[in-house]
């Protein structure tokens, strides 16, 4: 077994506990790790296979998939900025990290009660 493929395995691990962390946890931050754990992995596997074959004795990486890579990464960065900043004021308006359960109680027109008590709160402080 090769370097190249060794990593490539272990994206793919990487991104396999990523997808289960995912789909398995109700805790919004840990949604969020997830993600990041899954682009890692795909950035792992990007990386290890890209090789650009000039000559077959020696392989020279290609610069191209390393490009996309640096550029994930920026993106995948200010994404993560976002969905923290997001989550911190889901965090303020309802108190949780957990997102609820549908409920037959209200439908989609109603608002949760704690996000309308939130709302308005927020109404209250714009008028002074």
């Amino acid at each position: 077994m090769n370097t190249a493929l060794f990593y490539a395995l272990i994206g793919a691990g990487l991104i396999g506990m990523g997808l289960q962390s995912l789909v398995l946890t109700p805790n919004i931050m840990r949604k969020i790790i997830a993600l990041n754990i899954m682009g890692n992995g795909v950035f792992l596997i990007l990386v290890s296979t890209s090789k650009r074959l000039l000559g077959m004795a020696h392989p020279e990486p290609d610069p191209v998939p390393q490009a996309m890579v640096l550029t994930g990464v920026v993106v995948a960065v200010s994404a993560t900025a976002l969905a923290l900043a997001l989550l911190r004021r889901y965090y303020e308006a309802t108190g949780n990290l957990v997102l609820p359960e549908d409920s037959p109680e209200w439908g989609i027109e109603e608002m949760p009660p704690a996000m309308a008590s939130y709302l308005e709160n927020v109404d209250d402080d714009d008028e002074h």
